[in-house]
């Protein structure tokens, strides 16, 4: 599916779908400042390439992780294939999308929709995101996708302090549950800091390449300074992670630990008792207690007796 922008009055517009239909497409192709092409059919991708005057990246080109691969310049255009953070069935995940920077458009191609793109339709369509030229357009667009990535952060930062909370106070808290919480926003903050290193990279390529537009060069700096603080808060979160995720065990460790001193203490106890029942099972001829009358009150008295003073010894040297 292609949406179609404009830029009117330094501003980025939507060409309504509409009025796209209504004509040929092509033409208002050339008109477009940014195509966004969500995962294009065969008869789009016909369309782009007969702009681009060349073939349009397929997904396993753009998912190429070599550095000469994700970004260069062609007869096409300047070719940066960011990855972008997505949600995926409560879990984050990454996608790769294939941004194609021209003197006059920006062409994105993606296979899903991150909530940077929706977002920055929405703004656009409410008139909210000022752009003159395509080059702008594209410095936008990492700079709203690096404040999405601060605002993932903070939302990660939110759902820790609440399993450390978990973890540490509540001791009513299903301790197997807190690990798997765990597990999920290691890899979302993992995947995160993939995505900050990732538009580092692209942005350091940018910079190389609009040096002709000085206009750009501040914002990008600015935006590279923002990734290198997020970077560190990613480290600081990793550092947490790593510290509930070892408390959580040692807590599980201790609990089963007490579990086994209970067993173990209780066969200590039962020991003796046990003992002393089995001598008097024995089928001996000659067992002068046999006889007595109060032979059985005197067997059970010294089951409990056995069992009392391991129990009291156990106690008074405070292993219990």
């Amino acid at each position: 599916m292609l949406k179609l922008f404009k830029i009117e009055k330094g501003l980025i517009q939507e060409i309504p779908k509409a009025t796209v239909e209504g004509y040929s497409q092509s033409q208002y192709l050339e008109q477009a400042r940014w195509i966004d092409a969500h995962e294009p059919d065969d008869k789009e991708r016909e369309l782009l390439e007969s702009l681009l005057l060349t073939d349009v990246p397929q997904s396993n080109d753009v998912e190429e992780i070599e550095a000469s691969a994700r970004c260069f310049v062609d007869q096409a255009g300047i070719h940066v294939h960011s990855l972008f953070l997505a949600h995926a069935e409560g879990r984050h995940k990454t996608i790769t999308v294939a941004c194609i920077l021209q003197p006059e458009r920006l062409i994105t191609i993606r296979e899903g929709d991150p909530a940077d793109f929706r977002l920055l339709r929405m703004r656009a369509r409410r008139g909210q995101v000022e752009a003159r030229t395509a080059s702008e357009l594209l410095v936008s667009l990492f700079e709203q996708k690096v404040e999405n990535h601060a605002d993932a952060l903070e939302d990660l930062h939110r759902e820790l302090e609440a399993v450390s909370y978990m973890v540490l106070e509540d001791e009513e808290a299903e301790l197997d549950e807190a690990i798997s919480k765990l597990a999920r926003l290691e890899d979302s903050n993992g995947k995160i800091r993939l995505c900050l290193m990732d538009s580092q990279r692209d942005i350091s390529f940018l910079l190389r390449h609009l040096r002709d537009h000085p206009e750009h060069l501040d914002t990008l700096r600015e935006v590279v300074r923002d990734i290198e603080t997020l970077m560190s808060h990613t480290t600081f979160l990793f550092d947490k992670i790593n510290f509930l995720m070892d408390s959580t065990q040692g807590f599980i460790n201790i609990e089963q630990n007490q579990i086994i001193k209970i067993f173990s203490i209780a066969a200590v106890v039962f020991l003796p008792p046990t003992l002393v029942a089995s001598i008097y099972g024995m089928n001996f001829d000659y067992m002068p207690e046999l006889k007595w009358v109060l032979g059985y009150p005197w067997s059970l008295g010294l089951m409990v007796a056995a069992g009392i003073a391991p129990y009291w010894y156990f106690k008074r040297k405070g292993w219990l």
